[in-house]
């Protein structure tokens, strides 16, 4: 072979000896490279704050996952919508924002608009407006009456005043100021207030002391020492009151939440060996009950513990509409 040939070869399989011991160290070299950018990547957690958090709620509000609200501050809801995520892909769902979380959002949601970012929102379609009428009206009414927007009777009417309230509520909230209920006002009214109470629909204020809070809503015999007064009380509206008497200093009625548990038309304590008409068990050996100790001497006298009714007839008329599950609030007024 001549020596030309000959140098030429050499050189060529040199070359490739060369390439073949530098590949291992470009793709070592690729693969650091990629290494270092997913390192680069910061998980967000609860507590974390600043843009790139704004940047997710914002999205997680496009899946649903977020209120429209975007606050910058990694909170419990924001946790909660990550969560959610991962847990739908069953992956650990630990509320911390990682790359692949984070890449899975991008990849569902468009990118955030300025406005959206800044909590700068468009009016929506109205839902409800001044001259409309209906029980969603009162339903608003009475939820801007508990957020003491609106001091006006619950009429079903949505008048100038049930607008200005709305006004009032928006601007606070940062709403764009219509006067009008949108799907934007409206979720937002619902998340701030509870259902209302047949009571508060139909402006119907509970004679005597001050209900307990805890007996607005629902089902409850609510039981007030400071009046002596039990009155069963059904979605806010006092459906029947009777006069009742307590334990003693040495045998206290609980005072507290309770249910009724157990009802025994014609139940005699096992203790103490007397009957106890109509019981309604709510702690214990305590029970709601006729006396006729109370219906013969009042409030000279004393219970052993139990909630005593002296109206024989109205504690039946309690026996019979009352449930086991039913609460039962004992309390001072």
């Amino acid at each position: 072979m001549p020596r030309r040939a000959t140098a030429l070869l050499t050189a060529l399989i040199c070359s490739l000896t060369m390439l073949g011991a530098l590949a291992p160290v470009a793709a070592s070299a690729a693969s650091s490279a990629t290494t270092s950018a997913r390192a680069d990547f910061i998980p967000l957690r609860l507590g974390d704050s600043g843009w790139r958090v704004r940047l997710l709620q914002s999205r997680l509000h496009q899946l649903d996952l977020h209120s429209e609200v975007v606050t910058s501050r990694f909170d419990r809801e924001t946790q909660a919508g990550v969560a959610t995520i991962q847990h739908r892909r069953g992956w650990v769902a630990d509320g911390v924002l990682d790359e692949r979380t984070w890449l899975k959002v991008v990849s569902l949601t468009v990118e955030p608009t300025s406005d959206a970012l800044h909590n700068i929102y468009q009016p929506g379609r109205p839902l409800l407006q001044r001259g409309d009428t209906g029980m969603w009206v009162r339903q608003v009414q009475a939820r801007l009456t508990q957020l003491q927007w609106y001091a006006g009777p619950v009429t079903g009417r949505f008048t100038r005043t049930t607008g200005d309230a709305v006004s009032g509520f928006q601007e606070k909230r940062r709403i764009p100021v219509t006067g009008v209920v949108d799907r934007r006002t409206l979720t937002r009214l619902k998340d701030m207030s509870r259902k209302p109470t047949k009571a508060e629909l139909l402006n119907i204020v509970p004679t005597g002391a001050p209900l307990d809070p805890r007996c607005v809503t629902g089902r409850v015999l609510c039981v007030d020492k400071t009046s002596r007064s039990l009155r069963w009380v059904v979605d806010g509206i006092v459906a029947r009151t009777v006069e009742v008497r307590f334990g003693s200093d040495e045998l206290p009625t609980r005072e507290g939440s309770f249910a009724v548990f157990r009802k025994s038309r014609d139940h005699v304590s096992s203790l103490y060996d007397t009957p106890m008409p109509f019981a309604m068990f709510l702690s214990g050996g305590q029970a709601v009950h006729y006396s006729p100790d109370f219906a013969a001497n009042g409030y000279n006298g004393a219970s052993h513990g139990c909630v005593n009714v002296r109206d024989r007839s109205a504690v039946a008329w309690l026996f019979d509409h009352v449930r086991i599950g039913d609460r039962v609030i004992v309390y001072r007024s």
